[in-house]
């Protein structure tokens, strides 16, 4: 929200006050002066004028996890271990997961209580990729690159995905990118040619690419130059 408007939902100020507050720079954000009524701020931002608090602000929280099989992307669940359990956090149940993957799927996920943040990551118009290292029942033969680069009709959905790159490392391996993320899309894909996935681990989203020190079940802070990239 901008600056002037998150001002003027307060009951105490009218308009004239925040013009004024802002010309005179009384206004602080994350410790900084500032003038500018365009100025962001977020649920996050600590927000004072002069001495007094306007909104507290609390941290943002940003993790990379390395999802091990068997683990479900959810925040809880009644039978089975959730990406969740595996951190030892204070306040989890804060957090939030940001491109979920399937049961089986294994790889990166990345969990934080920035919605904002999480949203410019996984949105489609965003058409940032999702990288999978894929390995399948059946030989992968030349004709997928082509369908995948195309696009897949998906009668569920009535729609046709978004081209996705395909890379062939070996007669059944191969590194699949797509920019969307349809429901089971990668299985359904292979799926189209009767071929069965039989492992599938994600290795980027974005500009994040899972940290090759993390063993399954493992998970590490994002560092700041990790957050600003998304």
């Amino acid at each position: 929200m901008r600056l002037d408007r998150f001002l003027s939902n307060l009951p105490r100020l009218n308009r004239q006050q925040v013009r004024l507050l802002l010309v005179e720079r009384r206004i602080r954000v994350d410790g900084q002066a500032i003038g500018d009524p365009h100025h962001e701020v977020r649920e996050f931002s600590r927000v004072e004028v002069d001495d007094e608090i306007l909104q507290a602000g609390r941290p943002a929280r940003y993790f990379m996890l390395h999802k091990p099989q068997g683990c479900v992307s959810a925040t809880r669940d009644p039978q089975h271990r959730t990406v969740l359990d595996l951190l030892q956090e204070p306040e989890v149940e804060d957090l939030h997961i940001a491109g979920r993957l399937d049961f089986n799927t294994t790889g990166l996920m990345l969990l934080t209580n920035d919605g904002q943040w999480s949203r410019r990551l996984t949105q489609p118009q965003a058409k940032l990729p999702k990288v999978y290292y894929v390995e399948t029942e059946q030989e992968i033969g030349p004709q997928y690159a082509e369908t995948f680069a195309r696009g897949l009709y998906f009668a569920f959905e009535d729609l046709t995905t978004q081209p996705a790159d395909l890379q062939l490392l070996g007669p059944r391996s191969a590194r699949l990118s797509i920019v969307e993320g349809r429901y089971h899309q990668v299985k359904r894909m292979f799926g189209h040619f009767d071929n069965k996935v039989l492992r599938l681990h994600r290795e980027r989203m974005g500009p994040l690419v899972l940290d090759d020190t993390l063993a399954p079940g493992e998970y590490r802070p994002l560092t700041r130059d990790e957050i600003i990239r998304v």
